[in-house]
């Protein structure tokens, strides 16, 4: 399985390089290039790549995590690594908020620093580390290739206090559109960048609000398809903690997770309010009946979101373990 999830990965790159290569830059900041390890550390991009893939082909499950971190470290303190940090005594750290603390791959991550403060020391920082293994998990489930420019310093800030940035399951149109926004995305590129829903899980806890079930003071959610609603009651009878996928192929990068809203099959509320909402349903429908379009306009939102606040120069290090402040 994870050969043909790498040569689906090198289809999407023939087919979409080609249409992405014009939005590597968007939204570049000033100190960032995609040639930025090139003398400073070449074996950059191909260690983190092939630690990722080692990792993934022995769990799939974690090319959805790897993901779903980097969006996490992005919409905090922006694209800095923040998201790795450990808690320490005096300081609760934003692992450890409640939106967190189901994220994996913090592993993979110190692999490849540890293999690269061998290689080059002090040259690469974790927040780069973080934006390339979530590109290349992102390839390896067999989505679409895109790259982006490096030189990213890791942040010196992690605190559980500023997660209160970080998107609801529970959220609806409106809150979702304001919390995008907030960070510099249009209503497009918001709908692509939910489509990375398309890899991984999500747990009970996330939408049995959608169950009367659960939920003694509400019937079953309109929005919700009566036998997706009594499978899920079943699934979630055996508590919070049981995972259900997003789509049918949970650890294939593909356009299917929008297909599950066209059969009310949104597992999340976020997720269903795309399709019943006027403001995106548009965009939901040309992403249902074309994945290349989806990947083309996931990978330029993808280069746009590793951009967020990152942090240069003085205002950032280099941290020789991803998991301390220097």
């Amino acid at each position: 399985m994870a050969l043909v999830h790498r040569f689906i990965g090198l289809i999407a790159v023939m087919i979409v390089e080609e249409s992405v290569k014009g939005f590597r830059f968007y939204g570049a900041v000033d100190g960032l290039s995609m040639e930025y390890y090139a003398m400073r550390c070449p074996m950059a991009e191909i260690t983190v790549r092939n630690t990722v893939n080692r990792a993934v082909d022995s769990d799939a499950t974690l090319a959805a995590g790897l993901l779903r971190m980097h969006f996490h470290d992005c919409f905090i303190e922006g694209c800095d690594g923040s998201i790795l940090i450990d808690s320490t005594k005096d300081n609760k750290a934003e692992k450890d908020s409640p939106a967190n603390v189901n994220l994996r791959g913090y592993e993979i991550i110190d692999d490849a620093k540890k293999e690269l403060e061998v290689r080059c020391p002090g040259v690469v920082s974790c927040a780069d580390i973080l934006a390339m293994a979530a590109r290349d998990a992102v390839i390896w489930a067999g989505g679409p290739f895109y790259d982006i420019a490096k030189g990213r310093k890791d942040g010196r800030r992690s605190k559980i206090e500023d997660t209160i940035n970080l998107l609801s399951p529970t959220h609806n149109i409106s809150e979702l559109i304001r919390g995008f926004t907030r960070r510099g995305f249009n209503v497009q590129e918001m709908v692509a960048l939910s489509g990375g829903h398309t890899l991984g899980v999500a747990k009970c806890s996330s939408f049995k609000n959608r169950l009367s079930k659960f939920d003694s003071t509400n019937d079953i959610d309109p929005t919700l398809d009566e036998d997706f609603a009594k499978t899920l009651t079943g699934k979630c009878s055996a508590g919070d903690g049981e995972e259900v996928a997003f789509d049918e192929t949970r650890n294939e990068f593909d356009n299917a997770y929008f297909s599950t809203l066209w059969r009310n099959s949104g597992l999340l509320s976020s997720d269903q309010t795309l399709f019943t909402s006027s403001q995106t349903k548009g965009f939901v429908n040309m992403y249902t009946a074309n994945q290349a379009i989806f990947f083309n306009h996931f990978s330029q939102a993808m280069v746009k979101m590793s951009t967020i606040d990152v942090k240069e120069g003085s205002k950032g290090e280099v941290r020789e373990n991803c998991r301390k402040i220097t």
